[in-house]
Order: C-alpha cells, then structure tokens, then sequence
C-alpha cells in the first residue's frame, strides 16, 4: 500500500496536469517512503517465500534451530529489513531539491512533479552497486526458495501417486495447485522487479526522459504490489 500510494498518487495527479503540488519536504518524504517501502516489500517478500521452503523442506528443516523457524524470528527479520532500508535509502533526502523548476530544466532530472541535480558519478556508482547487490540477493532468494517449493511438491506427488490412481475423482492435485500458485508469483515477482529496475536505471542515464518512459516506469514498479 504504501509502495502504490507514495509513487501512484503523485504520478497520477501529476499526468492530470497538477503542477507544484508538493513542496520541497514533500518531494523528499514522497521518494524517500517509496525507495524504502519498495525495498521493504521486496525483501520481506523474499524472506517469507524463504521461511516457506525452510519449513517445506525435510532437508533444511533438520538441521535447522526451531527458534529460526519460529514466528519471533520472522518478524525480527522483517524489523531488520525496515532498518537496513530506513538507513540505506537516506541519501535520497538530500539528493531530491524539490519541485520542478519550470525556468531551468537543463540541470535536473525531472520527474513530472519533483526534480533533482545529475548526482555525482562516485555516489552514483556506489548507490547503484548497493541497490543492485540487495536487488540481486533477493530475487536470487526467491527464485531459490520457489524452486526448492516446487521440488518438493513434485517428489511428493510422484511417491502419493500410486494411491490417488484409485481414486475416480479427476480434480487437479493439491501439489500441482501449489505449484502453479508459486510458478505465478516467481514470474510476477521477478520479471516485475528486473523490469522495473532497467528502467529505472535507463531513465537516470537519459537526461530529459519523456512522459510515456516513466509513466510505463512507474506501471511496472506498482505492477507486483498491486
């Protein structure tokens, strides 16, 4: 909700014509609560799917301590995934000035209702290794943790087979289910993010990005929260 709210709201009013709607907090609290709610989202995702196929799978779950896989765990890595990006994501604060200056575009990266200076190209880089490292890691996770899921599910089918052959019901088995549910939200989960994160970077190397670029930018990135 907050990922939808703090990038559609403002992009939506903005596409209706509004201009200078936010000041200048407004433009930094705006993109500081989106970058740190996608980065939430993005990983707590991730780590439920990872709980999921500790808890699925017989290997994992052996050597694993209960309490790792006890619900006091999950929410303290929740709360730690909200402080790393909190922290990380605080030099958005200074790097957007604030609204749109209409009399002088040629030094800013505008964004339809706020604006911001072409950032260094150190600070650049080094921002861009650590979204791309912390982007990378969960993705892989998830790809990960849903391919385990459906191991399972497809061994587990195969040994119950030879007794749902003797049933006459022909209704599609709980695992085959299971596995096109995690199937579907995998695809979602990275293409939506992968896309969205090119075209992000896309847009930051484009001096003056058209509307149609970033209002597609912005549809991808609200297209797995949604």
């Amino acid at each position: 909700n907050l990922v939808l709210c703090s990038k559609g709201i403002p992009q939506t009013l903005a596409a209706f014509g509004l201009e200078a709607f936010l000041d200048k907090a407004g433009c930094k609290l705006v993109f500081y609560l989106h970058r740190v709610a996608r980065g939430v989202s993005l990983s707590t995702t991730c780590l439920l799917s990872g709980f999921q196929a500790f808890k699925l799978c017989p290997s994992i779950s052996r050597w694993m301590d209960p309490h790792i896989r006890s619900p006091k765990c999950i929410v303290l890595c929740c709360f730690l995934c909200w402080v790393l990006h909190v922290v990380v994501n605080t030099f958005i604060v200074r790097y957007i000035t604030g609204p749109v200056n209409s009399k002088n575009k040629s030094m800013d990266k505008i964004y339809l209702y706020c604006s911001s200076p072409s950032p260094g190209r150190l600070l650049f880089s080094v921002m861009a290794v650590i979204y791309t490292f912390m982007d990378g890691m969960c993705l892989a996770l998830m790809v990960w943790s849903s391919g385990s899921m459906v191991l399972v599910l497809h061994r587990h089918k195969q040994r119950v087979q030879h007794i749902r052959s003797t049933r006459l019901s022909p209704r599609t088995s709980h695992e085959t289910r299971a596995t096109h549910t995690i199937l579907i939200l995998v695809s979602m989960f990275v293409s939506c993010h992968a896309l969205a994160a090119i075209l992000s970077y896309w847009i930051t190397q484009i001096h003056n990005p058209s509307q149609w670029l970033r209002g597609i930018s912005v549809l991808v990135a609200s297209g797995f929260p949604t």
